[in-house]
């Protein structure tokens, strides 16, 4: 890749915004159900997959079902994404939309918090 190109790949993804939403992990065994939500839900499956990997996620009984499933045992699925609309909310906006829809989900789903 040329300089030119690497700026432009570098350019590109600094406008591509985020998409905040809320995100389910699934035990495939178990059939146990963890939801989540994330400014960026984009980027977030690659965090906690880290994480699970290195032993260290906070959520324990998550950490647990990965030692035992594995990564191919958990499935990751995107639930909801917030439409922006015109404009891109307000921070708080969007701090307090992930919040009532993770609860909405988690009481659907009867789901473990992330």
């Amino acid at each position: 890749m040329n300089r030119q190109d690497r700026k432009a790949a570098i350019s590109a993804w600094k406008e591509r915004g985020s998409a905040a939403g809320i995100y389910a992990l699934r035990s495939a065994t178990t059939g146990a159900v963890w939801v989540g939500s994330a400014p960026d839900v984009r980027t977030i499956r690659n965090r906690i997959l880290f994480t699970l990997r290195h032993g260290s996620h906070r959520a324990r009984d998550l950490q647990a079902a990965w030692a035992g499933d594995g990564e191919a045992g958990l499935g990751f699925e995107v639930l909801e994404v917030m439409d922006p609309g015109e404009e891109t909310p307000a921070p708080y906006v969007v701090t307090d939309w992930l919040k009532a829809r993770a609860a909405h989900w988690r009481a659907v789903l009867k789901a473990h918090p992330l």
